[in-house]
C-alpha cells in the first residue's frame, strides 16, 4: 500500500488525542522551552499517528518536533514510538548536498592543490600501456617482435608509472618516449570534443568580436599552430595586442589586430611653403649694364654733362 494512501486514513481517536504523551516526549528530546504549540497530525496508518509541534531553535525556521504514537489491536493504552525533528513545508534547508568533483569548476585549482581523475573518467581512454608485447590488433604487432629480437631489445614490463625515470636504451619505454608516447591515457573522442566546445564558446565564430573581426585567424600572421587532430580548427593567438593573447583560439575566430587588417599609413608630408623666409636674394649695389633700356654713357659724355 502506498504512502499516500496510508496517510488519508482517519486518525484513531485514541492516538490523536495523546497531545500530552507525544509533548512530553518531544520536550524530552529537546533543550527547554523549545518544543512550542501543537501544528497538527497526520496518520501513517491503523492505529500509528505523528504529533507535529512548532520548533523554536534559532536557526531551524519552518521545522516542527515530530512526535509518533501508536496503541495495539483492542488496546487503550498509547505507547510512544519515536521523536524526530523534521522540516516542515516552508522550512529553511541547507542546499542539495554535490560531490566535490561535481561542484569544481574552472579556476579554482591553485598552487599546491591536487586534483585526482577518475580512473572512469570518460575524457580520457588509455594510451601506451608498456606491455611488453603490442595490442593483437596491431598491424605492426609481427614487426615489432622481429626488430625487438634483432636488435636484441630490452622490454620493461609494467604501466608508465612503474617504468624508472630514464627507461633503458633500446627498450620499448624508451622508443615510446621519443615518439611522445610515453602517457598512461590520453585524450578520448569524447575529451576532443569537449574541449573543442569549450574553447569555441571562448574564442570562436560566434562570438561578439568575431563577429566585427576584418577576417579570421585562419589568415593572421599571428597564428601559431598546434599539432594533433585538434590542430584543424585550432591555434594559439601569439599577437600581445589581441585579447586572445596565449589563448587556444578557433580558426574561424579573428579580431581587429589581425596581421593583414591594414597597412599602417605613411607620415604625413609638409606642403611646400607659400613663402620661403629661408632663402637669400641677391641685390647688387649698382645695376648691371645691361639690365635697363637707356644705354651706358661714356666718359666723355659723363664729364660733359658734369659727371665724375
Amino acid at each position: 500500500m502506498s504512502a499516500a494512501t496510508t496517510r488519508s486514513r482517519t486518525p484513531d481517536r485514541l492516538c490523536a488525542e495523546a497531545v500530552d504523551l507525544a509533548r512530553a516526549a518531544a520536550e524530552e528530546a529537546a533543550a527547554p522551552g523549545v518544543v512550542g504549540e501543537h501544528v497538527g497530525l497526520v496518520a501513517e496508518g491503523d492505529r500509528v499517528v505523528t504529533h507535529f509541534f512548532e520548533c523554536k531553535e534559532l536557526g531551524y525556521r519552518g521545522w516542527r518536533w515530530a512526535a509518533t504514537v501508536a496503541r495495539a489491536s483492542r488496546a487503550k493504552i498509547v505507547t510512544l514510538d519515536e521523536v524526530v525533528l523534521l522540516p516542515g513545508p516552508d522550512a529553511l534547508l541547507a542546499p542539495e548536498w554535490v560531490p566535490w568533483s561535481e561542484r569544481l569548476r574552472p579556476g579554482d585549482l591553485g598552487p599546491g592543490d591536487l586534483l585526482p581523475t577518475d580512473q572512469e573518467d570518460l575524457r580520457l581512454e588509455p594510451g601506451y600501456t608498456g606491455e611488453e608485447q603490442p595490442l593483437p590488433n596491431s598491424v605492426m604487432s609481427e614487426d615489432m617482435v622481429e626488430l625487438a629480437d634483432a636488435e636484441d631489445a630490452d622490454v620493461t614490463r609494467g604501466t608508465p608509472a612503474t617504468q624508472p625515470t630514464v627507461p633503458t636504451r633500446g627498450s620499448i619505454a624508451a622508443v615510446a618516449q621519443e615518439l611522445g608516447l610515453r602517457r598512461a591515457r590520453v585524450l578520448s573522442r569524447y575529451g576532443l570534443h569537449t574541449a573543442a566546445d569549450r574553447w569555441e564558446e571562448g574564442f570562436g565564430p560566434k562570438t561578439a568580436m568575431a563577429q566585427a573581426a576584418p577576417a579570421t585567424c585562419l589568415t593572421c600572421g599571428f597564428l601559431n599552430p598546434i599539432g594533433g587532430s585538434l590542430g584543424q580548427a585550432f591555434g594559439v593567438c601569439a599577437n600581445e595586442f589581441s585579447p586572445a593573447d596565449g589563448r587556444v583560439v578557433s580558426l574561424a575566430y579573428g579580431c581587429g589586430g589581425h596581421s593583414e587588417a591594414a597597412v599602417m599609413p605613411k607620415p604625413p608630408q609638409p606642403a611646400a611653403p607659400v613663402i620661403d623666409e629661408l632663402k637669400v636674394d641677391v641685390f647688387p649695389l649698382r645695376p648691371a649694364p645691361d639690365s635697363g633700356s637707356v644705354p651706358e654713357a661714356g666718359d666723355e659724355e659723363a664729364a660733359e654733362l658734369g659727371h665724375s
